[in-house]
């Protein structure tokens, strides 16, 4: 009896090689050239294929998945569900900057949702759950949000499906439960062997409670972790910083790694009572002296000749970057490390208000200035942030201490809401709103009546004038998302087109008057969908 033979071994990539080249330039082997080549090719993959399908073993059935976790959470409002869902549908327009019109943009308003309903506790409709993750997955803002509100369902979810994988690496553990406090073994269990992400997610959720816990845990493997590693270890300290971490990070600061080095040594800088703070206080203030020689008491400053290796392990990074002198580069590090507080001995008994209106010989103003204003972040200083703030309505735009709108932004993070919006309104009154979306953007949302008054006012100034109406709408923007609700009614006057005078942008009476008919429109819509969320 005569053997059949078999197919080739590459029987099926010639067939296909074939159809992507065309029959008349290579036809597989055992097809004659010609007109029917084609159909030949045709039957010959067919009949390969029924081979590939026959010559597969049977594999084993797949584990049903297990079902989807119960989210004990109060359901959605049944008014609230529909509004996700029409939240969820709604996509940015193809345009390329044409007019929006006048309906609101929905996505922009899904932020403030998620973060309504998640204070309100709600679980999320299930079936709403595939549309939340494919939104939360084109916009890495809005997934913190969405993974809360979608609750275990999205971990379960994202096993199922690779599309929404950032929920299995955003979630600690992907999804599994972590340890208690009081399950030491499991704890440790999970710290020596788990992933990085659900290490990083342990050390954060025990930080969160238990500070002196964290670090003693993390010290039991430091030596032996990577330098990265450290690295990101070292940052969840950020959370409880206190005294009690000095000595362990006064340890870091002799670490292999240098980004190890620098962010121990920032960490201890936030601590004014810390050795290295000292230290730096000492370094910093030989650099910084008053002359009263001259017609009124001046600083002058003589920054450090050298970067010796003492600074350095205190963290001071010895090479300057490009086009930046050495010296200003290092005194700028010892000033902004040195605890604010030993200023005011160090200069005469003058607070910080009288410090910051000293003139600076020699054009150290701005390095110094600059140097303070890291230092007021850094620690949390409010009184030396109001004095490098200065007055909103001073002349000079930057203030006396600021040297850049992000500067100016930092400073006001420093201040409670309400102080931060009253400042941010009078600049605006003062220097209107090209300069103040930066500043806008670290104010409390809701913004705070007098804020919402000035930058409506600004934007009503603004159209009068026959300004661009483009140019403002990054704030326009701000204010569909940020503006109290209640502010609707203030604004109907607004939505009409407006005169234009002689000097006005030919249209921007049509497009003034579309802006502020969206703004009341969203403005509404946010009241309504509170409404819904049962926020009275």
């Amino acid at each position: 009896m005569d053997r059949i033979s078999g197919p080739a071994p590459d029987a099926w990539e010639e067939l296909v090689t074939s159809a992507l080249l065309g029959t008349a330039r290579r036809t597989p082997p055992g097809v004659a050239p010609g007109p029917e080549a084609p159909v030949a090719l045709l039957d010959a993959a067919a009949v390969e294929t029924v081979r590939r399908r026959a010559g597969l073993r049977p594999a084993r059935a797949a584990q049903r998945p297990q079902p989807t976790p119960e989210d004990t959470r109060p359901p959605l409002p049944a008014a609230a569900a529909r509004r996700l869902a029409m939240l969820l549908a709604d996509r940015p327009g193809t345009g390329g900057g044409g007019r929006r019109g006048t309906a609101p943009d929905l996505m922009e308003l899904l932020p403030q949702w998620l973060a309504t309903a998640n204070a309100r506790g709600y679980a999320a409709p299930p079936q709403l759950l595939p549309a939340l993750l494919d939104a939360a997955r084109g916009r890495t803002d809005l997934r913190p949000a969405a993974l809360a509100f979608a609750g275990s369902r999205a971990t379960w979810l994202a096993r199922l499906n690779p599309d929404w994988r950032f929920a299995l690496r955003a979630t600690p553990g992907g999804g599994t439960a972590l340890p208690s406090p009081q399950d030491t073994a499991g704890v440790r269990r999970l710290w020596e062997e788990g992933l990085f992400a659900e290490r990083v997610a342990l050390l954060s959720a025990i930080r969160a409670r238990e500070p002196a816990a964290a670090r003693e845990l993390l010290a039991t493997t430091w030596a032996t972790e990577r330098a990265e590693d450290r690295l990101m270890f070292l940052d969840s300290l950020r959370t409880g910083l206190g005294a009690d971490d000095e000595p362990f990070l006064e340890q870091a600061l002799a670490d292999r790694s240098r980004n190890v080095r620098a962010t121990a040594a920032e960490l201890l800088s936030a601590l004014p009572g810390s050795a290295l703070a000292a230290r730096m206080a000492v370094r910093a203030g030989a650099c910084v002296a008053v002359d009263h020689t001259q017609d009124r008491p001046t600083i002058v400053v003589e920054a450090p000749h050298e970067c010796d290796s003492g600074m350095e392990r205190d963290g001071v990074v010895a090479k300057a970057p490009s086009g930046r002198g050495e010296r200003s580069w290092w005194f700028g590090q010892l000033v902004e490390s040195a605890p604010l507080g030993v200023w005011p001995g160090r200069l005469g008994g003058r607070t910080p208000e009288e410090i910051v209106a000293l003139p600076v010989a020699d054009d150290w103003r701005n390095e110094l200035h600059t140097a303070w204003c890291r230092a007021a972040v850094r620690q949390r200083d409010a009184g030396w942030a109001r004095a490098l703030l200065g007055t909103p309505a001073a002349p000079e735009a930057g203030g006396p201490g600021a040297v850049s709108l992000a500067e100016r932004a930092r400073l006001l993070s420093t201040l409670g809401s309400a102080e931060r919006a009253e400042w941010v309104a009078a600049f605006i009154a003062t220097h209107g709103l090209s300069e103040a979306f930066q500043l806008l953007g670290v104010c409390g949302v809701p913004w705070a009546a007098p804020l919402g008054r000035a930058v409506v006012d600004a934007l009503n100034i603004a159209r009068d004038a026959g300004s661009y109406p483009w140019s403002f709408s990054g704030v326009m923007g701000l204010a569909e998302r940020c503006l109290d609700p209640a502010e609707a009614g203030r604004l109907e006057g607004l939505m009409a087109v407006p005169d234009e005078g002689e000097n006005a942008s030919p249209g921007a009476g049509g497009y003034w008057a579309e802006a502020f008919q969206r703004l009341v429109t969203t403005l509404r819509l946010r009241a309504t969908m509170a409404e819904e969320l049962g926020v009275v």
